[in-house]
C-alpha cells in the first residue's frame, strides 16, 4: 500500500450491494472532509475523493493497520490512479449524469402528501433553494428543485439519493435535470419561487405549470408545513412546540468556555435538526451561535435544551437576533457534514427528540463489541448505574444509564461520532426509564 503514489482519491473494492453511500462516508469521515463519492455498482467498487492528500494518507495509514469492514464485509482500500474525480458521474443505470443545479426528484411509496414546503425543508440544508416545481407524471409524483449553485445540487443528491422523507415511505430518487432555468408563474403548494415572493397564487381553472405537467388535483393543496411536520410525530406536535417559528439561529450562553468547542455543541444540537454553522463568540467566551437547518428544528432545540446542564453550567438557549451566521475564519461549517442526523429518516429522528435524560442509546456499534468495552469508553463522564448490549435488525446497539442527566449529556457531547474499535458510534438520548 505504501508503494502507491498518494492521491486524495481512494479506490474501495469489495463493495457489496448492501453497502450504502452513508456506510462508506462513515468509514472515511473521521479523517477529513469528503468532496465526492462515486459508487461503481456494476464492479462492486467505489471511488471517494477526500478534500486533500494528507486526509487520504491518514485514512490509508489507519486502515493499513486495521481491516476496514462494513456490515460484516471486509472492504479493501488503495490510492486511486486518479488524482481528481471528474464531475461527470456514472449512475447505476449506466447513464452519464452531468451535474446541474436543477434536480429532478421522483418520490416512490408516497404515503403522505408532499408539498413544496416539505421539499424545501428536506433540500435547503444543502444550499440555497431558489425554485421548486411539483407535478404528476406517469412515473409518479415528481419535483424539479433549482439550487443557486451546482455544488449545492451535487451535495444534495449525494446526501439524499435513495433516502426516505418519512420513516419507511416517500423515497427520493434523484437525477440531474437537463433544464437550465425553471419557470415559475405562481407561488402556491405546487410551485414556489423563493427569489420572488410577490408572485400571485394560482388562477382558478389553469394548471400552474403547463410546461412541466399538471400538478393534478389528487394531492391536497392546503397541507402546510405544520401539518407535514406533525405527520412526522404521528399527527401531533409535542406539547409546547408550535411548528411555526421561522428563526433558524440560536444563541447558547452560560457555556463552560474551558470545556466546550464547536464539535461538542454540534453533537448536542444535532439531536434536534441539521446544523448549518456554529460560531463561538470570542468577545463572550461563554456564548455561541448555532444555525439550524430551519425554524422548526431551531424551535425543537430551544424547547428541549433550555435549562439543560453541561460541564457544570446551566445552559441558556434562546433565539438570536441574527437570521444566520456569516462565514468567516471563526465560523465552523457543518452544512455538508455526514454527521448531520436529519438527512436520513427525518421523521424517525423527530420522534426521538426529547430533553436530556439519564439514559443514552448507542448505535452503529462493532458487531463483536462487549459491555465492558462500552462502559470503559464512557465511564470517565460519570457513574454508570446500568448498561445493556442488544441486537436489533441484526445490528448491535446499547443502552447506558448514568446517575444523572448532566453525566449522560457530557458522555453524548464528548463521545458521539467517536471511533470504538472499527466503528464510528452514534449516541442519542433514550426516553426509556429503566434497562
Amino acid at each position: 500500500m505504501t508503494t502507491e503514489q498518494p492521491s486524495k482519491v481512494i479506490h474501495v473494492r469489495n463493495v457489496g450491494h448492501e453497502v450504502s453511500e452513508p456506510d462508506l462516508l462513515q468509514l472515511f469521515q473521521p479523517f477529513g472532509v469528503i468532496n465526492k463519492l462515486v459508487m461503481l455498482r456494476a464492479k462492486n467498487q467505489a471511488l471517494l475523493q477526500m478534500q486533500d492528500v494528507p486526509s487520504a494518507v491518514s485514512a490509508m495509514q489507519f486502515y493499513a493497520n486495521k481491516q476496514p469492514t462494513i456490515r460484516g464485509r471486509n472492504v479493501y482500500v488503495q490510492f486511486s490512479s486518479h488524482q481528481e474525480l471528474t464531475t461527470v458521474e456514472q449512475t447505476t443505470q449506466g447513464r452519464v449524469d452531468e451535474p446541474n443545479r436543477i434536480l429532478l426528484v421522483t418520490i416512490h411509496h408516497m404515503l403522505y402528501p408532499i408539498t413544496v414546503e416539505v421539499l424545501h425543508q428536506v433540500f435547503s440544508p444543502h444550499g440555497y433553494v431558489e425554485k421548486v416545481v411539483t407535478f404528476q407524471k406517469s412515473a409518479g409524483f415528481q419535483a424539479l428543485i433549482q439550487f443557486q449553485s451546482r455544488q449545492s445540487a451535487v451535495a444534495a443528491r449525494n446526501s439524499l439519493q435513495g433516502r426516505n422523507i418519512y420513516d419507511g415511505c416517500c423515497q427520493l430518487d434523484i437525477q440531474f435535470s437537463n433544464l437550465e432555468e425553471l419557470q415559475v408563474n405562481y407561488n402556491n403548494e405546487r410551485s414556489r419561487d423563493f427569489t420572488n415572493p410577490s408572485l400571485p397564487s394560482e388562477q382558478k381553472g389553469r394548471p400552474s405549470q403547463p410546461g412541466y405537467g399538471d400538478a393534478g388535483a389528487s394531492y391536497p393543496s392546503q397541507i402546510n408545513n405544520v401539518a407535514a411536520i406533525a405527520a412526522a410525530f404521528g399527527g401531533n406536535l409535542p406539547p409546547g412546540i408550535s411548528g411555526t417559528n421561522d428563526r433558524c439561529t440560536i444563541l447558547a450562553s452560560n457555556l463552560n468556555p474551558d470545556r466546550i468547542d464547536e464539535d461538542k455543541l454540534f453533537n448536542l444540537f444535532s439531536l434536534y435538526g441539521n446544523i448549518v454553522r456554529i460560531k463561538l463568540l470570542h468577545s463572550k467566551p461563554d456564548h455561541a451561535l448555532v444555525q439550524m437547518g430551519d425554524g422548526f428544528q431551531a424551535e425543537l432545540a430551544v424547547h428541549f435544551l433550555k435549562g439543560a446542564t453541561l460541564f457544570g453550567k446551566r445552559l441558556e438557549v434562546n433565539y438570536s437576533k441574527y437570521p444566520n451566521i456569516t462565514m468567516g475564519p471563526e465560523t465552523h461549517e457543518y452544512l455538508n457534514s455526514n454527521l448531520n442526523r436529519f438527512n436520513r429518516n427525518a421523521a424517525k429522528n423527530y420522534r426521538y427528540c426529547c430533553s436530556p435524560t439519564k439514559m443514552i442509546h448507542l448505535s452503529t456499534l462493532p458487531q463483536d463489541v462487549t459491555e465492558e468495552e462500552i462502559v470503559s469508553h464512557l465511564e470517565e463522564h460519570g457513574s454508570i448505574v446500568n448498561s445493556k448490549v442488544f441486537e436489533m435488525n441484526g445490528k448491535k446497539q446499547a443502552l447506558v444509564l448514568f446517575e444523572n442527566e448532566e453525566q449522560a449529556t457530557e458522555a453524548l457531547v464528548c463521545k458521539h461520532a467517536t471511533p470504538l474499535a472499527d466503528s464510528m458510534i452514534r449516541i442519542s438520548f433514550s426516553q426509556l426509564q429503566t434497562i
